[in-house]
C-alpha cells in the first residue's frame, strides 16, 4: 500500500466512522511514537496536538496521517524531545509497509518530509501556537502514591491497579477525552476504574468525610466521573470492532 494511506478500514457501525479514523491514526501515533523512544508525555502531546487539530477542521480536507506525523515531530520539539523528520518518516514507512524497503532518500522522500514540516506550520496556525498542554501523567503518579499508603499492602500489591491505571490513561489518548475533562479530572477517573475493575476497596476511615476521589479533586463530581468512564468504554468498545 502507499505510505499515506494507513490500514484499511470501513468505519460503518455504532460510533461515528470519524471517531473510528481517530482512533486508528492515534494508534498510528502510539505504535510509531514507541519505536522511536518518544516518552509517555511526547506520545500524549502528539496525540492531543492531532485531536484538537481536527476538532478545528475538516477529516476530508486533510490527510489524517500527515497530520499524525506532524503532531510527533511538533510534540518532540514542545516536549524538549527532539525527533529527526527522517526517523519519523522511516518509522511511518515500515508502520504501513512492514515487509517493504526502507524509503529511497528520492524525489518522493523529500516531498513527504516538505509535507510534514509545511503541515507543521499550518498546525501551528490553526491551533494558534497553543500547543503545551497540562497532562494527567503527573497527577496519577501522585495520587497513586497517595493511594498505596492509604490501602492494606497486601491488597495493593495482589491487584495490577495501578498498571491498569496508567495503561487506561494511555488508552484514553486515542479519543479526545485530553480537550474534553480537566488533567486532575481524568487522572482521577482512570484510577476509579482501576478500582472498580479489580473490585478493590478504599478502606472506609479515607473516606470518612468524603469519598477517596474528592480528596484528591474538590471540585469533581460523581457525573464527571461517569462521563469519562463512559467515553473510556467508548473507546474499548472501538478497539473491538476495529481489526
Amino acid at each position: 500500500g502507499d505510505l499515506m494511506e494507513g490500514p484499511e478500514g470501513g468505519g460503518q457501525g455504532p460510533v461515528a466512522p470519524k471517531a473510528r479514523v481517530h482512533f486508528r491514526v492515534a494508534r498510528f501515533i502510539m505504535e510509531p511514537g514507541v519505536k522511536l523512544g518518544m516518552w509517555s508525555l511526547p506520545i500524549a502531546t502528539a496525540c492531543t496536538i492531532y485531536h484538537k487539530f481536527f476538532c478545528q477542521t475538516n477529516l476530508d480536507a486533510y490527510d489524517p496521517y500527515l497530520i499524525a506525523m506532524s503532531s510527533i515531530y511538533l510534540a518532540g520539539k514542545v516536549e524538549e524531545q527532539h525527533l529527526w523528520t527522517r526517523d519519523i518518516i522511516d518509522v511511518s514507512n515500515r508502520y504501513f509497509n512492514p515487509n517493504g524497503e526502507p524509503l529511497e532518500l528520492d524525489s518522493r522522500f523529500w516531498e513527504l518530509r516538505d509535507s510534514i514540516v509545511q503541515c507543521e506550520l499550518l498546525m501551528l496556525r490553526v491551533l494558534r501556537f497553543q500547543v503545551s498542554f497540562q497532562h494527567p501523567h503527573k497527577y496519577l503518579l501522585h495520587y497513586l502514591v497517595s493511594l498505596k499508603n492509604w490501602m492494606n499492602l497486601h491488597s495493593w500489591q495482589r491487584t495490577p491497579v495501578a498498571v491498569t491505571a496508567w495503561a487506561l490513561l494511555r488508552d484514553s489518548y486515542h479519543g479526545g477525552l485530553c480537550l474534553c475533562f480537566q488533567a486532575q479530572h481524568i487522572a482521577v477517573a482512570v484510577l476509579y476504574l482501576a478500582l472498580q475493575l479489580y473490585g478493590v476497596k478504599v478502606p472506609a476511615e479515607v473516606e470518612a468525610e468524603k469519598p477517596w476521589w474528592q480528596v484528591f479533586s474538590d471540585d469533581l463530581t460523581k457525573p464527571i466521573i461517569d462521563n469519562i468512564v463512559s467515553d473510556l468504554i467508548q473507546i474499548y468498545s472501538m478497539d473491538t470492532e476495529i481489526p
